[in-house]
């Protein structure tokens, strides 16, 4: 596997403006899950918007609301505008010099898959299914970030599938840190060790404790393990996921909506993958890989984001 590269994050601030609740009424999203139902609404007949979550108003971290594209449910959660410290500070275990902290901060509130893209959902939309480790409910792999840019496109122009106010992209890097850590600033979003208990990746080879774990040597079903505090799902392990953004050294100081490079031929993935040591899963982790390349270790996870941007 390739070139990696990590960060860390600070304090999450949710502002007061239209595009976050940062009221005591936003609840953790663990103290809402399973309170609520969803359900398709019919518009037209290739997309349906959920009911009773639409993507519009006012909205708390977490926050999940449902598309239906051609019979496939795509489910996302709400990431407020805010900031945070990307990067890991010098005292993170197995930190790679390319993860210089620094400040950044997300002017917009977007909408993030609460999982991988899954062969289901790949396969509605393309009609083909590329992945090596085959099954309905098992992240898409085998997708380069060429063929997810095509996935995008088609979903936004052919069959205009995004919510009013809304486009499909892969997230930047930044966009995708700051949902996994969702608040947090420990190595992963559930602490700071992993052999394979709480993410799909090779136990054999541990972090942050001496136990060994499980190592699945495959790809598992998508929510197989617990989400982090804004009900998202397999940011760590399972597979890599691209990344909008070209790979770049990080600047020194604080940067606002950043989005990588504007030329460059290698594109950020995220996350660590089922074959990867347990430290290449941190949220600070970053790796990269040819606009081209396809591997069984390598899927996506797409957002909402607004049309204004």
């Amino acid at each position: 596997m390739s070139k990696r590269i990590p960060f860390q994050l600070g304090q999450l601030f949710l502002d007061g403006s239209g595009d976050v609740d940062a009221s005591s009424d936003c609840k953790n999203v663990g103290e809402l899950e399973g309170d609520r139902t969803h359900r398709g609404l019919s518009r037209g007949p290739k997309v349906g918007f959920d009911a009773i979550n639409s993507f519009s108003g006012s909205r708390c971290a977490g926050d999940r609301a449902t598309l239906t594209i051609n019979g496939a449910e795509f489910a996302f959660r709400y990431c407020p505008a805010g900031e945070f410290l990307m990067g890991s500070p010098l005292s993170e275990k197995g930190r790679e010099s390319d993860e210089t902290q620094h400040k950044v901060v997300l002017t917009k509130a977007y909408w993030l898959m609460e999982t991988e893209l899954t062969q289901a959902q790949w396969e509605a939309i393309t009609g083909e299914n590329p992945s090596y480790f085959t099954g309905e409910n098992l992240p898409v792999e085998s997708v380069s970030w060429n063929d997810c840019e095509a996935f995008v496109n088609k979903l936004n122009e052919e069959l205009k599938a995004a919510p009013e106010g809304w486009r499909f992209s892969l997230p930047t890097e930044a966009q995708w840190e700051y949902a996994c850590r969702a608040g947090t600033t420990a190595a992963f979003s559930f602490g700071d060790s992993l052999n394979g208990d709480n993410a799909n990746c090779d136990g054999n080879y541990p972090y942050g404790t001496r136990t060994k774990g499980p190592y699945l040597e495959k790809t598992s079903p998508v929510r197989s393990y617990a989400s982090n505090a804004w009900g998202l799902y397999d940011m760590h392990g399972n597979v890599w996921e691209w990344c909008k953004d070209r790979y770049g050294v990080y600047p020194t100081g604080g940067v606002k909506d950043p989005k990588g490079l504007v030329a460059g031929s290698d594109r950020v993935r995220r996350g660590g993958c089922w074959s990867s040591y347990a430290g290449y899963c941190r949220s600070a982790n970053r790796n990269r890989d040819d606009a081209d390349g396809r591997f069984i270790y390598l899927g996506a996870r797409l957002a909402l984001v607004s049309t204004s941007d």
